[in-house]
């Protein structure tokens, strides 16, 4: 089925999420001991709350999106292009930014999303902090009282397992053995934070973020048995 969705109607998209604020003595008290019953389980005795906070950006209640990058096939004349685009800066503008192109240009029943993970994260992460937000669920990220085979979402992660629900294959992994370059050349998702807070390097994350939108698009196509996309065919925009 995959090979008769139109590659134009796919929305390809990743996120990155970094903690809400830079250190965990930042938190309320509330919030500090909120977040200590929220990772009592993933910590047990190893970690303190404290200690456990640096990976307080993999949760919508605690963490934020610093970027979200996107990209898009456009086809004229047999000729193909990737293009690859970001929205950056302050959370609540992003996700404006991100939902106004949902509505112009990715409403219609055909259009999907596309992510890596994005079922258990991207999807779930966005719509909660656009709730935290205060802005209204675009119809593409509104799933309440939908069935499954109703949610506009593809999962390069769920398409791998082929119903092996215990299986788990990370980005790199899936780009490395299906020959796709990987978009793992500078820095990794545990590094976001001390990038952001600490080298305040937004283009750095941009840069990486788009990579990961490109290796989504690339994992879609050797999935569906066709050519990969060349350098020269991928633009930021």
């Amino acid at each position: 089925m995959l090979s008769k969705i139109h590659l134009e109607n796919i929305l390809f998209l990743d996120i990155e999420t970094v903690p809400q604020l830079e250190n965990f003595s930042d938190l309320d008290t509330d919030m500090q001991e909120l977040f200590a019953d929220k990772t009592q389980y993933q910590r047990k005795d190893d970690f303190t709350a404290e200690e456990f906070y640096d990976r307080a950006g993999i949760w919508a209640e605690f963490g934020k999106i610093v970027c979200i990058s996107v990209g898009y096939f456009k086809v004229k004349d047999a000729m193909r292009t990737f293009r690859t685009t970001s929205f950056h800066g302050d959370e609540r503008n992003q996700l404006l930014e991100f939902k106004k192109l949902l509505s112009e240009h990715f409403n219609k029943p055909q259009h999907l999303l596309c992510a890596h993970n994005g079922k258990e994260f991207d999807f779930p992460f966005i719509a909660r902090r656009m709730i935290i937000n205060g802005i209204a669920l675009p119809f593409k990220l509104d799933l309440f009282g939908k069935k499954p085979w109703e949610i506009p979402h593809l999962d390069t992660l769920e398409m791998w397992k082929f119903g092996d629900y215990k299986h788990y294959t990370s980005l790199k992994l899936l780009t490395k053995i299906l020959n796709i370059p990987s978009p793992k050349t500078d820095i990794d998702g545990s590094q976001v934070r001390d990038v952001f807070y600490l080298e305040n390097d937004i283009a750095r994350i941009v840069e990486y973020c788009e990579r990961d939108v490109v290796a989504v698009a690339q994992i879609v196509l050797r999935l569906r048995n066709e050519a990969l996309l060349l350098e020269t065919e991928i633009i930021s925009v």
